[in-house]
């Protein structure tokens, strides 16, 4: 396919859930050409700060009047009943990962539903989001990268700073991290285990592999992460 059609233009696509909104900040860093797509009332998060969503998607139970009518006039809406199968923020990010973006990034203010919390983070690690070269996610103050076996990535953040890894969905194998307190190499974590939690950048940059599975690493903010 020819680089310059629709379907590769989108290199950078977010992705905002709803729940709580968010500070502008946390966006700083996102180009201003970058493709929106906005989970139900994410869309009137995005809105706050500034980002125009291209798609709303969802049943709409929680979008605000006037978001909705915003999004009547600028925007293409996607339905769904409210008795479904998949999240709203599932439905977003498969729409994200037709567009085979270079950097997927999941945006929310956070909230305190548990279960909407672990099913968001859980959406990363769906299948139709392999492919993907840059996944992460910025949950309230935390930045998540995920990466899907076999991956590596490099992590911009500071000297001292926290940095945790936890395996998604099932064990990770292959587990490398280096530029810590504590290293791994070849380690397996098992899903959502205690073992790569708290640990302490002893560099600006930390590097993390892992063979198969999905890793998820929480840091600091950086500069963008390759």
């Amino acid at each position: 396919m020819n680089e310059s059609t629709e379907q590769r233009a989108a290199r950078w696509v977010i992705v905002v859930t709803g729940a709580e909104p968010f500070d502008q900040h946390v966006i700083d860093d996102i180009p201003n050409d970058a493709e929106v797509i906005a989970a139900d009332s994410g869309l009137d998060h995005a809105l706050a700060v500034g980002l125009t969503p291209s798609t709303v998607v969802g049943d709409f139970d929680s979008i605000s009047e006037a978001g909705r009518r915003w999004a009547d006039a600028n925007a293409t809406m996607i339905s769904h009943p409210v008795d479904k199968d998949a999240t709203d923020t599932e439905l977003a990010l498969a729409l994200a990962a037709d567009l085979n973006p270079d950097h997927l990034v999941l945006v929310s203010g956070g909230g305190d539903r548990l279960d909407h919390i672990f099913a968001a983070i859980g959406a990363l690690t769906s299948s139709v989001l392999v492919s993907v070269p840059v996944l992460e996610a910025r949950w309230g103050s935390e930045r998540i990268r995920v990466l899907h076996g076999p991956g590596r990535a490099t992590i911009p953040t500071t000297v001292g700073a926290t940095v945790s890894v936890l395996a998604l969905a099932g064990p990770a194998t292959g587990v490398g991290l280096t530029g810590t307190k504590w290293t791994l190499d070849h380690d397996e974590l098992r899903p959502l285990a205690g073992r790569g939690v708290s640990n302490v950048a002893t560099d600006d940059t930390v590097t993390v592999t892992v063979t198969t599975g999905v890793l998820a690493v929480f840091h600091s903010c950086g500069a963008a992460a390759s």
